[in-house]
């Protein structure tokens, strides 16, 4: 939550939830936060007080509860076999992880720092001949990496990438097989 009147304190609230290289591992982080064992003893009202302290929106963490509770069960139920806790801490290897699973799915949300940059965040070649531009409130906004993932793409002023990860190339060629065009150069 980011109320007008309280933005800046709302923003300094969530720096403890950003992650510089994902915006998907803040996510991660915010999840923690919520499922953590000093969150689970709290009474309800207290849970809602912390999560209005932080400026998180409790029923959206509670539907973000439920979801994954849903999905839990029906892995469960076809056989699959899951480790529905999450990692203490998000090493090289879990990250990759993360980010090749999130990118299966977001083949068509991937960009290329474009050279310039001039503009903060800088402008990204995406596919399709796409261009478009890390959005500001993005914890790689201020330093963007040269490949990016976004969960999704918003037309606005400009076309922005809203949640926002850095991949390696080797990924893409890796998670999309045949789908991607190959050119070979010096």
């Amino acid at each position: 939550e980011r109320p007008l009147e309280r933005a800046q304190a709302a923003d300094q609230a969530h720096l403890q939830f950003r992650d510089d290289r994902s915006d998907f591992l803040s996510l991660v982080a915010l999840w923690e936060f919520f499922d953590s064992p000093g969150q689970k003893a709290l009474s309800h009202r207290k849970r809602v007080d912390a999560c209005r302290a932080h400026f998180v929106s409790f029923l959206r963490m509670i539907e973000w509860r439920d979801v994954h509770a849903q999905l839990v069960a029906v892995l469960t139920e076809a056989g699959w076999t899951i480790d529905a806790k999450l990692p203490a801490t998000v090493d090289v290897a879990r990250y990759a992880t993360i980010h090749r699973t999130l990118l299966a799915g977001l083949l068509g949300n991937i960009g290329v720092k474009s050279e310039p940059a001039a503009t903060l965040g800088g402008q990204f070649d995406g596919t399709r001949g796409i261009r478009f531009f890390l959005h500001p409130g993005s914890g790689l906004a201020k330093k963007p990496p040269k490949w990016v993932l976004a969960a999704e793409l918003t037309q606005t002023s400009r076309l922005f990438a809203r949640c926002a990860g850095r991949i390696e190339p080797e990924w893409i060629e890796a998670v999309a097989g045949d789908r991607v065009t190959r050119d070979h150069f010096d």
